[in-house]
């Protein structure tokens, strides 16, 4: 099946979904829609020939042949793995608003849905200037289920800046793709990567790229809007913002700055080194001081992606291969952290730390689950977060041995901060001065943790399924710089 039919999925359960007046019905149609599209995703996984790192099910049509524009799709190993987790993630993020989100139902569904048909696009396409326009369409509907179906009175305020901040970094990005298209005649991604560019206009070209996915990641000190954004949005905007939205920026080095500007990005490697070290240190300090529980898992996002950029520009194939899995990885146990908040104050309508305390002794199959992915965010061996980590610093060692050495304190405040709030909220004194009536994971909520646990331990325990799929892929991004260190 082409790859054009995947991203129309979704949209045959928004256009259902239009004819549909209970919300229930809604509900469940947006699932299913879901479900398939996720089958369908499997699909291209089976059929995929991981021996070679070329683009396959290649599929094109002119979208405007007078200006040489055409939409051409395609997966390597790389995006096929980007293109599962969206899929694997939006079912859980529908199940999880299943019973929180009460007003609009329809419009919530209709949005998750197109939300997901731009991101399998964003994942698939393999046009510069077609990606863009997918990449900044996904700020619509996230825009709307922040603003809309926010939690809290800042949720307008915190639609704004996601919005606004994203937006703004890729104007220079929309620059530099003009340049391209004028320079080259040409903006399909297998054109450009035969395609050298002088040093200097790749060093400008990069520095507009960068503008925008740096944004995206975030990298300090683009990460303002991500707090924000966390804290005021609904459980499921949470989780499709950690799990999905949060890996554009670094998708977008991997796909095109670092193949279509190799020189450059050589030269900024001291740059990006520093910035990514100043933000596994300051992300990690700044979740140690934080109040609100979304706060801080989304500090320590930034932490853990600042990680994932330290990998990519160490040119190694150890690390590029850790970075993609602990995107991999994160995009997985920081969803189900946001998840077990998302529980809390799903019962209990308060993110504040100081209101939890002693939990264990009133949910304690919430304080199994919630131990489980404390202890994968701290990135303890048998869990994914672990090789990922290790691949990056790994990697990184043997081209900085100082990075490597200054990242690695990451991994001891990610230790600190996520056994704190461990700590904090599941052992102590019952606090029954705010609340007297206490309820465990109920089965919706169960069957919700159920595959993110599986599928954390599959990446941790065998991570060469998801390994050595990416090696001819990995390789062939590596083959495009003009050096190997390898």
């Amino acid at each position: 099946m082409s790859l054009f039919y995947l991203p129309l999925v979704p949209i045959v359960g928004v256009i259902i979904s239009l004819f549909l007046k209970n919300p229930s019905h809604v509900r469940l149609c947006g699932l299913i829609a879901s479900l398939v599209t996720f089958q369908l995703s499997l699909y291209y996984w089976m059929l995929f020939d991981f021996s070679t790192g070329k683009f396959q099910f290649l599929d094109s049509f002119d979208w405007f042949p007078f200006a040489n524009l055409s939409y051409t799709v395609g997966l390597d190993g790389i995006s096929l793995f980007f293109l599962l987790l969206t899929t694997f993630l939006m079912p859980i993020c529908l199940l999880a608003g299943w019973s929180a989100i009460k007003s609009f139902v329809k419009e919530y569904i209709i949005c998750f849905l197109i939300l997901e048909s731009l991101l399998v696009v964003v994942f698939t396409v393999l046009d510069l200037f077609l990606f863009y326009i997918f990449f900044e369409g996904v700020l619509i509907p996230m825009f709307l289920i922040i603003g809309i179906w926010g939690s809290r009175e800042r949720k307008i305020r915190a639609a704004y800046y996601f919005f606004l901040y994203t937006l703004v970094g890729s104007v220079l990005m929309l620059l530099g793709i003009l340049f391209i298209y004028f320079e080259v005649g040409s903006t399909d991604i297998q054109v450009l990567y035969s395609v050298e560019f002088s040093e200097i206009d790749q060093i400008f070209l990069w520095l507009a790229f960068f503008a925008s996915f740096a944004v995206k990641i975030p990298m300090i000190p683009f990460h303002i809007w991500l707090p924000e954004a966390h804290v005021e949005s609904p459980t499921a905007g949470s989780l499709v913002l950690a799990g999905i939205l949060l890996k554009l920026g670094a998708y977008g080095f991997l796909r095109f700055s670092i193949p279509l500007f190799p020189l450059a990005s050589v030269y900024f490697t001291p740059f990006v080194y520093a910035l990514s070290v100043v933000g596994i240190v300051y992300g990690s300090l700044t979740t140690l001081r934080q109040v609100d529980l979304k706060k801080i898992i989304a500090y320590s996002s930034v932490a853990h992606m600042n990680f994932v950029t330290l990998g990519l520009f160490a040119f190694t194939m150890q690390s590029f291969e850790g970075s993609i899995l602990l995107m991999l990885s994160h995009g997985v146990v920081s969803p189900a952290l946001f998840l077990c908040v998302g529980v809390l104050y799903d019962r209990y309508k308060s993110r504040l730390l100081n209101y939890y305390s002693g939990l264990v002794q009133v949910m304690p199959l919430y304080a199994v689950i919630f131990s489980f992915f404390t202890l994968a965010n701290l990135s303890l061996p048998g869990t994914s977060s672990f090789v990922g980590e290790f691949l990056i610093l790994t990697g990184v060692y043997q081209i900085n041995t100082s990075a490597s050495i200054f990242s690695t304190l990451g991994v001891i405040f990610g230790a600190a901060y996520s056994l704190w709030l461990y700590n904090r909220v599941i052992f102590g004194t019952l606090k029954v001065s705010y609340t007297s009536t206490f309820f465990d994971i109920n089965r919706r909520e169960f069957f919700v943790f159920v595959p993110l646990i599986l599928l954390t331990l599959w990446m941790g325990v065998y991570p060469e399924s998801f390994l050595k799929p990416l090696h001819a892929s990995v390789s062939e991004l590596l083959c495009h710089l003009s050096f190997f260190p390898n």
